[in-house]
């Protein structure tokens, strides 16, 4: 495989899929476009989710075969919300069952400075094929995004993920860069597990909204990578 950076515009997945978007395009007749999160046009978010339901469908069985019963709670990062929407879809009729995303609140809640797309100010527009909710400015242009976290870093959501805010049946939050960073530190040290900085947001808030849940409910949190990958920025970050 031939891995190629992007040097254009900000550097960051919207700008990755702008180019890939451009050479499949410019060499339909010898090019395959592959989207690894539930985004761009029909059918890719649905198939995406329809791989990635893997996640949930192993989660449902694991946890009645170990405990007898459905969860509580679950938790997942949101970026374009593949990892999330795999594990919430085979749960998504099981109204029992709360299910949370956590987006990247990242510096703070000025638009350029985060990546939430659930956050006041969002608006509803299209992107690369996809008409959902989109950080844009006054006059409907595509704002600047910050994340700690490279896979969160993304100016809109996938259109499932659009449709069960609005349907009321998921909740989305956020939690900033030093709480994505403190829980990648909490986890690393109390269990031994690295989890990457996408999936650090998911464990902040589920260490967040812990304390407000009885011994007795279960709560599954999505690891959707391992942080080896990150380590050395998270490094340059504490040593910085």
């Amino acid at each position: 495989a031939e891995v190629r950076g992007v040097d254009s515009g900000s550097r960051t997945l919207k700008d990755a899929i702008n180019e890939a978007l451009r050479d499949w395009v410019t060499n339909v007749d010898s090019t395959y476009y592959l989207l690894g999160s539930a985004l761009g046009p029909h059918p890719y978010p649905l198939m995406v989710r329809d791989f990635q339901s893997c996640i949930g469908r192993e989660a449902r069985q694991q946890i009645l075969e170990k405990e007898g019963r459905l969860p509580d709670l679950l938790v997942a990062c949101v970026g374009g919300g593949s990892n999330s929407i795999g594990l919430f879809h085979p749960f998504l009729q099981d109204e029992k069952v709360r299910m949370i995303g956590v987006e990247a609140g990242g510096k703070s809640s000025k638009l350029g400075e985060h990546a939430a797309r659930f956050m006041e100010g969002a608006k509803v527009g299209v992107l690369q094929g996809t008409k959902s909710y989109l950080l844009q400015d006054d006059r409907g242009n595509i704002s600047l995004t910050h994340s700690i976290s490279a896979g969160l870093d993304y100016a809109s959501i996938g259109p499932e993920h659009a449709f069960l805010h609005d349907l009321g049946r998921v909740e989305y939050v956020s939690a900033s860069d030093d709480e994505a960073l403190a829980a990648f530190q909490t986890l690393s040290q109390t269990e031994g597990i690295i989890p990457a900085l996408e999936s650090s947001h998911g464990i902040a808030h589920a260490i967040k909204i812990a304390s407000e849940m009885s011994a007795n409910e279960i709560m599954i949190v999505n690891l959707s990578g391992r942080g080896d990958k990150d380590v050395n920025q998270v490094q340059e970050m504490l040593n910085g």
